[in-house]
C-alpha cells in the first residue's frame, strides 16, 4: 500500500538546486539503533520531552545498566533527530551538550547528513517535509513512518553550500529573535506572579509603595497577615452570584443568539475564539430577558465545569449572547470591588482556597453557594485600583511581546516558503560577504 504514495520528482526546481530521497545514502545516513557504554548517569529524552525544537522536560534520569529498551539512540554531534509520529514537529540539531549528556528514545529518526545541517535541519521542521511525513505515517496503536519511508520522502536542496549555510543563518536569526522573545515573555510573567503575591498580601500604599511590616501596620486574618486597613469578606458580600435559566436540547439552532459553554468563555478569554457553535432564538433570549435578565458588559463569568475557575470580564462587544446553566457561574459585582482587581487577582485566591471551593470527585465542579463562601481580601477602592493598574501594565506589555512573537512567526513561515524552496535566492549575499571579505 505505501508504494502508491510515492512523491514524484517535484518539477521546476530553481538553477542550481535539486532533489533527493531521504534515503539516499550518497547524502544521508539513517543512523540505526544502539548506544555507547558510559559511567554515572545521562537524561533520557523521550518524544514527549520534546516540543516544536526545545526540550520541554526530562523522562528519566538513567544509568547504562538501569535504562528503558526505548533509551536506545547515541546523539552525535552534528546529527539530526525528528519524530516519527504523524502530526507531530519535533526536531533537534545535535550539539555538544546533547550529545555529552543525553540519550534519545527509539521514537526518533537520527539522520546524518551531507547537505549542511542547518539547512536540512529547517527542513524537518517545514511544512514541506511534515506534509510528506504525516501521508506516509500508518499504524494501528500509532500511526508513524517506517524506515521504508525514507525512500519515498524527498528534500529539495541548493547544491551551493554556501548557499544552503546562508539560507539557514537567515532562518535561525528569526528563530533567534523568536527565542528572545519568549524569554521575555517569561520573564514578565515571573515579574508578574512576584507582583501578584506582594499586591494581595502587602498592597501598594498611597505613596506607591508595597507595604512591609516595618514600615506599615498588618493583622491578623482568615487568610493570613494582611494591611491593618483591610477588610477580608465573602464574595457574596460584595458580589450577586447566579447562573442561567435552563436551555433544553431541543431549543438549539444554527442561527440566532448565540449560546456559550465553558469551551467558548475560555476560547474567548485566551483571545482564540472563532465564533459560537449554537444559539437560541431572538424570542427566547428577550423573553428571559425581560424575566430574568442577561449578561450585560463589565458582568463576570467565571467556568464552573471541566477547566474551572476561568474569570472572564464581559466585554461590549461579546454582546448579546446566554449561557448554559451549570458551565458557568454569572456575578454582579458590588460598588466595592473593582471589576479589573478581580479579574486580576481572582486566580491567586481560587489557588489558595480551591480545596475548598470545589465539590465532586469524577466531575469536580464549583457551585453558586461555595462561591459565595470564596474570602477576599479587599483594600479601599482606590487600592484596589492602584493594583489593577500595575498589573494591567505587566499584562499589556505580556501581549505587546506575544503579538511581536506572533509577528516574527508568521515572518519565519513567509521565509521558509520562499527560501527553502529557493524561490527567493540568497546568491547575493553570498556573494556581497565575499567583497566584504576580500576588501
Amino acid at each position: 500500500m505505501a508504494e502508491t504514495k510515492d512523491f514524484k520528482e517535484p518539477k521546476g526546481l530553481p538553477e542550481g538546486w535539486k532533489w533527493v530521497r531521504l534515503g539516499d545514502k550518497d547524502y544521508f545516513k539513517i543512523v540505526g539503533s544502539g548506544i555507547e557504554y558510559f559511567e554515572g548517569f545521562k537524561n533520557y529524552l523521550s518524544t514527549n520531552s520534546v516540543q516544536g525544537t526545545k526540550i520541554t522536560h526530562i523522562e528519566d534520569v538513567i544509568t547504562y545498566k538501569n535504562r528503558p529498551s526505548r533509551a536506545n539512540m547515541q546523539p552525535k554531534k552534528g546529527k539530526l533527530a525528528f519524530a516519527r509520529m504523524r502530526n507531530t514537529v519535533k526536531v533537534l540539531l545535535i550539539n555538544e551538550n546533547l550529545e555529552k549528556d543525553y540519550i534519545l528514545s527509539t521514537g526518533f529518526v537520527l539522520l546524518e547528513s551531507k547537505i549542511e545541517p542547518k539547512f536540512v535541519y529547517q527542513y524537518l521542521i517545514s511544512d514541506f517535509f511534515n506534509t510528506q511525513k504525516d501521508i506516509l505515517a500508518e499504524g494501528t496503536t500509532q500511526e508513524a513512518i517506517s524506515n521504508d519511508d525514507f525512500n519515498r520522502i524527498f528534500i529539495i536542496f541548493p547544491e551551493n553550500k554556501l548557499e544552503q549555510r546562508k539560507i539557514a543563518e537567515i532562518l535561525e536569526t528569526v528563530d533567534n529573535a523568536i527565542e528572545k522573545t519568549e524569554k521575555i515573555i517569561e520573564k514578565y510573567k515571573r515579574i508578574k506572579q512576584g507582583f501578584l503575591q506582594d499586591l494581595l498580601t502587602k498592597g501598594i500604599d498611597e505613596n506607591g509603595n508595597i507595604r512591609s511590616e516595618k514600615t506599615h501596620k498588618f493583622k491578623d486574618s482568615p487568610i493570613g497577615r494582611i494591611p491593618e486597613e483591610w477588610e477580608v469578606v465573602k464574595l457574596g458580600e460584595v458580589s450577586f452570584i447566579t447562573s442561567s435559566k435552563r436551555i433544553y436540547y431541543d431549543e438549539y439552532l444554527t442561527e440566532g443568539v448565540p449560546f456559550f459553554r465553558s469551551k467558548e468563555i475560555i476560547e474567548l478569554f485566551n483571545g482564540t475564539f472563532s465564533g459560537a457553535t449554537l444559539y437560541i432564538s431572538y424570542d427566547k433570549f428577550k423573553n428571559i430577558m425581560n424575566k430574568f435578565g442577561v449578561p450585560e458588559a463589565g458582568d463576570i463569568l467565571i467556568t464552573a465545569v471541566g477547566t474551572l475557575g476561568v474569570v472572564y470580564l464581559v466585554k461590549k462587544e461579546d454582546l448579546p449572547f446566554y449561557f448554559k446553566d451549570g458551565n458557568l457561574l454569572w456575578l454582579k459585582l458590588r460598588e466595592k470591588l473593582n471589576k479589573v482587581y478581580f479579574v486580576k487577582c481572582f486566580n491567586l485566591w481560587y489557588r489558595i482556597q480551591e480545596d475548598d471551593l470545589i465539590i465532586g470527585t469524577s466531575q469536580p465542579a464549583l457551585t453558586i453557594e461555595k462561591l459565595k463562601k470564596m474570602l477576599l481580601p479587599l483594600p479601599s477602592l482606590p487600592e484596589q485600583q492602584r493594583i489593577a493598574e500595575i498589573l494591567s501594565q505587566i499584562d499589556q506589555t505580556i501581549e505587546k511581546e506575544e503579538q511581536y512573537k506572533e509577528k516574527l512567526e508568521r515572518l519565519k513561515q513567509g521565509l521558509m516558503q520562499d527560501l527553502l524552496t529557493g524561490k527567493v535566492r540568497v546568491n547575493h549575499l553570498i556573494e556581497e560577504g565575499a567583497e566584504n571579505v576580500s576588501t
